[in-house]
């Protein structure tokens, strides 16, 4: 068996404080759901209720509005108490719908009804993925078609390749996703196939999860869903989409096969266009992860979108000790949570309460020399001498030096024994670089 993976650099990455890989709990219902109309990069979606407005489950209550923005759907049936404003963790600031929740469901509880899509066009099933506000379901949640027209616009022949590499201990909750509603994500594969005209399905999946592999597999051929199975490397950045790219490029040389432009996505993606095109659903919940050193129970939870942070908690037991920090993502690239009234979004992927010595204290120390920086970069970087440069402000010097090519994976700062932020800064200075 080949495994494919990128050839220098990455970490191995254990966190003892993930939630158990068990069955995922239904999350309790919000009395009180916040639902922003930015939850994707674009521009904020246009408000169609106003306080006082009474709305259904899985009401479109945002219309996404050009490049980047997509529709947004009322999580629970209620009235909008009030639209309210704040600032994102990008900086960002957005409006948002605070619903109280009332009245009956329309899906939760009722029997589910499959709809036959095998006769719509690849044009009709991109128009149901626009209308249900489908995105990918991580930062920075681009709406799924942009995607799929991306890859469409780069060859003729494009390749939907699922991203099943979890090689980040915080990718728990798309794991248990995967194993819980793997013939939905197959088959919803098999709709973003059609959608986006693609020639061949193929799914990397890492080489510690091959029980995992054997399973897509026979249910693919049990279904009669052809796919294309790749067994990558499983060291950290491997599913970021530059390393993905490098063992696509890999496998088609071995395998003297052509895949064209590739429309990549993750498994919870797979599972909304499923609900989206099957079941006539927006997206109106997420799987979760909630842990860290910090939470009494860490979980795999299902959350309804907007639902807010400190209930996700709360169901969790609370807090064991005083969490240092609170984050969405994993702890590696995720954003600091200001306040725990922020809402659950289609792109959390997972709650962290970090302890104090899970952050390592906030002491920086000069720099050693050490050279670990430079071990572990995966594109072959320099991040202490780039680090230096961002200090001083030389940031034409350091896009000289190939700084624009970071995509912010993070292993520097994790093995820097200075605990200096590497990567964050790197990141800053490229955008300097740029103006």
């Amino acid at each position: 068996m080949k495994i494919y993976q990128f050839p220098k650099g990455g970490l191995e990455l254990e966190d003892l404080t993930v939630p158990p890989v068990q069955a995922s709990r239904i999350a309790y219902l919000p009395t009180l759901a916040l639902i922003p109309l930015i939850q994707h990069p674009g521009a904020e979606a246009v408000p169609l209720v106003e306080a006082g407005s009474q709305v259904r489950e899985g009401m479109l209550i945002g219309r996404g509005y050009g490049l980047g923005s997509a529709n947004i759907h009322a999580s629970i049936p209620g009235t909008v108490v009030k639209i309210v404003s704040w600032k994102l963790a990008d900086g960002r600031s957005t409006k948002g719908f605070l619903i109280r929740l009332e009245g009956s469901f329309d899906k939760l509880g009722k029997k589910k009804e499959n709809f036959i899509w095998q006769g719509l066009s690849g044009f009709d099933l991109q128009r149901i993925l626009s209308e249900k506000g489908i995105v990918e379901m991580e930062e920075p949640g681009r709406p799924f078609i942009e995607i799929i027209r991306d890859a469409a616009n780069q060859s003729k022949t494009v390749s939907l390749v699922v991203r099943m590499i979890f090689d980040d201990p915080w990718l728990v909750a798309d794991y248990v996703l995967s194993l819980e509603r793997l013939d939905e994500i197959l088959i919803g594969a098999s709709i973003a196939a059609k959608a986006a005209s693609a020639t061949h399905i193929v799914f990397a999946v890492s080489n510690q999860e091959m029980e995992l592999a054997e399973r897509i597999r026979i249910r693919s051929v049990e279904l009669g869903i052809q796919i294309k199975l790749i067994v990558t490397g499983s060291r950290y950045p491997q599913r970021n989409r530059r390393e993905l790219e490098t063992v696509l490029k890999s496998y088609q040389k071995n395998e003297n096969i052509d895949l064209g432009s590739w429309c990549i996505c993750g498994p919870a993606t797979l599972a909304a266009v499923f609900d989206a095109v099957v079941q006539n659903k927006p997206i109106l919940e997420r799987y979760v992860a909630v842990g860290g050193g910090s939470i009494k129970h860490p979980q795999v939870l299902r959350v309804r979108i907007g639902t807010r942070i400190g209930d996700v908690i709360s169901q969790c037991g609370g807090f064991l000790v005083q969490p240092k920090k609170i984050a969405t993502g994993s702890p590696l690239k995720g954003m600091a949570v200001q306040d725990l009234d922020e809402p659950v979004t289609k792109t959390t992927i997972a709650v962290v309460a970090l302890t104090e010595d899970q952050i390592g204290g906030e002491i920086i120390h000069d720099c050693t020399n050490c050279g670990e920086c430079r071990s572990v970069c995966p594109v072959g970087l320099d991040p202490e001498y780039l680090f230096k440069l961002a200090l001083l402000e030389r940031d034409a010097e350091a896009l000289a030096h190939r700084a624009n090519s970071c995509h912010g994976c993070g292993c520097c700062e994790v093995v820097c024994p200075s605990r200096l932020p590497l990567s964050s800064t790197i990141r800053v200075s490229i955008k300097r670089g740029k103006k």
